[in-house]
């Protein structure tokens, strides 16, 4: 490992923060992988190189999987970076001139909270369930220039519902959390690709939110498309989670309390009946 990233340094390479505990995590799981190769991965172009970079191999054949196809499908649990790098890949075709706009939206699905208690008006109400889009938006290109883009079109954050009826040429679509999409919406949705266009659709399978009966658009998606030529599923799992040092130690802390714990009882006695009734 050490050797690997003597000969990288020597060829110009600059590590970043986070770079010599993944060179780790990478040799650890594939003793046999090249670290030349994986941190020389060309997929993110030159624009966004020296900013973003894959963590793991399941982040490296991700990233090569949004270069090489037009429509990929990323499953798997929060902190395995699907959004994020979906994101930081638009960013790279946007500034390489490889498209002309990108496309971000999410389904406005209520997660035990109410809509109507939000304050504002329809769009003011969504914002909040669109907020992570924006977040990587300015981390990888700015507030300056995500606000001037923005202004102008070139990129636009909308809840998946404001996508019907739409043709996108030459456009990047990313579809995040797309296990709270009905099949109806998710049909809706990738029949939006139009000509020179890229699609990444993205979520966790274990995390639906949707109303009982209302089967998921993205488990239905993966059972009747996965075989498709031209569409590449890409499944993440909890080894390629990226956090924090510290949220794997919370993480393991409370699996461990939790099977300590007494099992709940099944049902709680009834309260005796109020005098008088």
């Amino acid at each position: 490992m050490l050797s690997e990233l003597g000969r990288l340094i020597e060829r110009g390479w600059v590590p970043k923060k986070g770079d010599v505990a993944a060179a780790v995590r990478i040799v650890r799981e594939d003793p046999d992988v090249s670290l030349v190769d994986f941190f020389e991965n060309r997929a993110l172009g030159p624009a966004l190189r020296q900013v973003v970079s894959p963590r793991n191999v399941r982040q490296q054949e991700y990233l090569q999987a949004i270069a090489d196809t037009d429509l990929v499908f990323a499953i798997g649990p929060a902190g395995t970076g699907k959004t994020y790098l979906a994101v930081a890949m638009a960013a790279a075709a946007l500034l390489e001139k490889r498209i002309k706009r990108i496309v971000l939206c999410r389904p406005a699905v209520e997660a035990g909270e109410k809509l109507g208690f939000l304050p504002g008006d329809l769009a003011e109400k969504v914002n909040p369930y669109l907020r992570p889009l924006y977040d990587a938006l300015y981390d990888i290109l700015g507030y300056e220039k995500v606000g001037r883009m923005m202004e102008r079109n070139i990129i636009e954050v909308a809840p998946l519902a404001f996508m019907r009826g739409r043709t996108l040429n030459e456009a990047f679509l990313i579809l995040d959390e797309a296990q709270n999409t009905t099949s109806e919406q998710m049909k809706m949705a990738l029949t939006r690709i139009g000509f020179g266009s890229k699609a990444v659709v993205t979520g966790d399978v274990t995390q639906v939110d949707l109303p009982p009966g209302k089967i998921s658009g993205l488990k239905e998606a993966d059972r009747v498309l996965s075989n498709v030529e031209g569409i590449r599923f890409v499944r993440f799992d909890q080894r390629d989670v990226v956090r924090h040092r510290l949220v794997q130690s919370i993480v393991s802390a409370y699996e461990a309390f939790e099977r300590t714990k007494p099992a709940a009882p099944q049902s709680l006695p009834e309260a005796p009946e109020p005098a008088g009734r």
